[in-house]
């Protein structure tokens, strides 16, 4: 009985061993796949450093191209009033001027942490003054223009163009190597993502074989038990205690662990359903292989093809998907921001007409009134990105309908001086006034999100609005429905009205 007491004494503390080892690899195992997840998001955090100053880089770049394309209206204006060309359609003077200065104004902001950049634009800011001083001079009623001044004139722009030609030269530099430190964060965080869903598969298998053992043994215990009962009364209250205590700490890890992986394990197992019919040829390869030729099979290829490579592609495929779509929404944006604009002449109520034809079927489908105003101004801008423009505002009216309520878009524009404002109102949710500015940033959305989408829409087409010279703002009560309102240049002018 003693040796009996012994030898259950010698197992219960093997046990309790086996246990806090479990749980301490369990615990290192957790603890690797928090540390791969912190590094996924200091990986992305500094993919976005490295896109910041990707776009940092654009900026100067289209900044330094403003100061060229604004001395090239100074001299233009220039010569309009040196030859009194009264009715030129070109930029005054003053406005070309102060575009010039207000543009190196903006580089030397940007550049402000590059010295050797901060030089250049120092000459470019002495030369600028000069040659205002120049032009206003041979602008003056009564002045002569002669050879050397014009010399002067010539020998300052020439000067000025060749150190913004050096600050973009520079910056094109940059461009690449910032683009190059960009692509290697991506790569990085696509490793790290690998190494994560690598963990959490090592992980919830180890505790799916650590549960069985553990059930395993909580049976072999019970069996045990039951051989015990008649006359060993005494050893049968003993081994109930100490099973009942093993059976506690059993149900206290089983209860952790379920918790902890419920959704990885369920992900695995929904991963593997879903993947069934693509690897149904390659099992049934397998298949062919264990009739034919079995010894050509080894058990770790049949387990790699049947359970491991299904599982651990799917796993990972679904850890990257997400960032896939925001890498696609971004180059998506990228590619617009760098589509040449082609201005010509639309109508409004033709344009908006065309765009809620291919929406048709949708509204038709939730009972949506749309309504277009008729004889809307004509504008001079880019179709494409005027389409888009309504036709992502129109789809968030009709996505967001208030429940219960028959929806109702109006479409409207209407001319105020030189602007065209653009409104598409709506009787849907509504906004709530905290997330008036917000619901335009990127990724950025407001509201139940009950609806499909990645919150890249309004960032759109703000960027589009900006891009055609114009802005866009939202007026809204939460419940009430939302206007939408597109101020644009009724005459597109170019990128540096954009700028401006």
């Amino acid at each position: 009985m003693a040796t009996d007491k012994t030898t259950d004494k010698t197992t219960i503390e093997a046990q309790r061993r086996f246990g806090r080892t479990v749980l301490l690899l369990v615990i290192l195992g957790f603890a690797g796949v928090l540390i791969a997840g912190l590094t996924a998001v200091a990986v992305m955090l500094r993919g976005q450093e490295e896109t910041r100053w990707v776009d940092h880089t654009y900026q100067v770049e289209r900044q330094v191209g403003m100061i060229r394309l604004s001395l090239e209206e100074m001299r233009s204006a220039r010569r309009g009033v040196a030859l009194n060309l009264a009715n030129d359609s070109g930029a005054t003077y003053p406005d070309a001027s102060s575009r010039f200065f207000k543009a190196i104004e903006e580089v030397g902001r940007l550049t402000i942490d590059n010295p050797v950049q901060q030089r250049r634009l120092s000459q470019i800011r002495v030369l600028g003054h000069k040659l205002d001083g120049l032009f206003i001079a041979s602008m003056l009623s009564g002045t002569s223009i002669t050879p050397q001044a014009e010399a002067e004139r010539q020998d300052a722009a020439r000067s000025v163009q060749q150190l913004s030609d050096q600050m973009l030269a520079a910056e094109r530099l940059l461009m690449t190597t910032r683009s190059e430190a960009q692509r290697r964060g991506i790569a990085t965080f696509y490793i790290v993502l690998a190494v994560t869903g690598a963990l959490l598969i090592g992980v919830a298998a180890g505790s799916i074989w650590i549960i069985r053992r553990y059930t395993e043994d909580l049976r072999a215990s019970q069996d045990a038990l039951r051989e015990l009962n008649g006359n060993l009364e005494g050893a049968v209250l003993e081994r109930t205690t100490d099973l009942q205590r093993a059976n506690e700490e059993i149900q206290r890890f089983a209860y952790i662990v379920s918790h902890d992986l419920r959704s990885p394990l369920v992900n695995v197992m929904g991963f593997t359903a879903e993947l069934d019919a693509a690897t149904k040829p390659l099992s049934a390869l397998i298949d062919k292989i264990e009739e034919s030729a079995p010894d050509l099979l080894t058990e770790a290829a049949r387990l790699a093809v049947r359970e491991d490579l299904p599982e651990s592609v799917n796993f990972i495929r679904s850890s990257t998907q997400k960032m896939d779509r925001l890498i696609n929404a971004i180059l998506r944006l990228s590619r617009e921001g760098r589509r040449t604009i082609t201005p010509e002449r639309l109508d409004l109520t033709a344009l908006s007409t065309s765009v809620v034809d291919t929406l048709r079927h949708r509204i038709d489908e939730l009972g949506v009134d749309v309504r277009i105003a008729p004889n809307m101004p004509a504008i001079v801008s880019d179709r494409l990105a005027l389409e888009q423009i309504v036709a992502n505002l129109v789809e968030n009216a009709v996505k967001y309908l208030k429940p219960g309520r028959p929806g109702l878009v109006e479409i409207g524009a209407t001319l105020v001086r030189n602007r065209i404002l653009i409104s598409i109102a709506d009787n849907g949710r509504g906004i709530e006034p905290r997330d008036h500015e917000r619901i335009f940033d990127l990724f950025r959305r407001s509201g139940a999100q009950d609806q499909p989408g990645e919150g890249i829409g309004l960032a759109h087409v703000r960027a589009l609005a900006y891009r055609l010279g114009g802005t866009i703002g939202v007026e809204s009560e939460f419940e009430k429905g939302a206007t939408f309102k597109v101020n644009l240049p009724a005459e597109y002018a170019g990128e540096r009205g954009a700028a401006a």
